[in-house]
């Protein structure tokens, strides 16, 4: 696991827009609640997955490509989904944290889908396995919390 091919650095470009996108998703279900236990939970996710993309721009420029800037029109529009759903729902708190399941659920696959690539140099690997990991605490910690709400 040594060579750093543009085929990875798209991969990680691809894993850094939906990090910017997940850092705007938690930022906006932090806006959207007043609820105790959310509102710091969905803060620190936001900040999380701030650090997560500085990490990963990191990895990216460390082997001479060129990062993301923003995030995806499609998570600007899932935003905006997110903001209307919560507009009409009796339970916004548990919507969010239906869609931050999925949210997390679909980042784990993705992270699983680069770990494969045999190619990865292990600073990369290691990057990513540990931000992997951190997504599937967060994913049993929604879990918990949706019980609770």
């Amino acid at each position: 696991m040594s060579t750093y091919t543009e085929t990875i650095g798209n991969k990680l470009n691809e894993i850094l827009e939906k990090t910017y996108d997940a850092e705007k998703g938690y930022a906006k279900a932090a806006e959207n609640t007043d609820h105790s236990l959310l509102k710091p939970y969905f803060k620190k996710r936001s900040k999380e997955r701030y650090n997560f993309g500085h990490e990963l721009k990191a990895e990216i420029l460390k082997f001479g490509e060129e990062p993301e800037k923003g995030g995806s029109v499609t998570g600007t529009v899932h935003r905006a989904w997110m903001d209307t759903k919560a507009l009409f729902s009796a339970n916004d708190a548990e919507s969010m944290l239906e869609e931050s399941i999925r949210g997390e659920k679909a980042a784990v696959a993705e992270y699983e889908e680069a770990l494969k690539d045999t190619a990865l140099p292990l600073s990369t690997a290691t990057l990513l396995n540990n931000q992997m990991k951190s997504i599937k605490s967060d994913l049993n910690t929604i879990k918990f919390l949706e019980d609770l709400s």
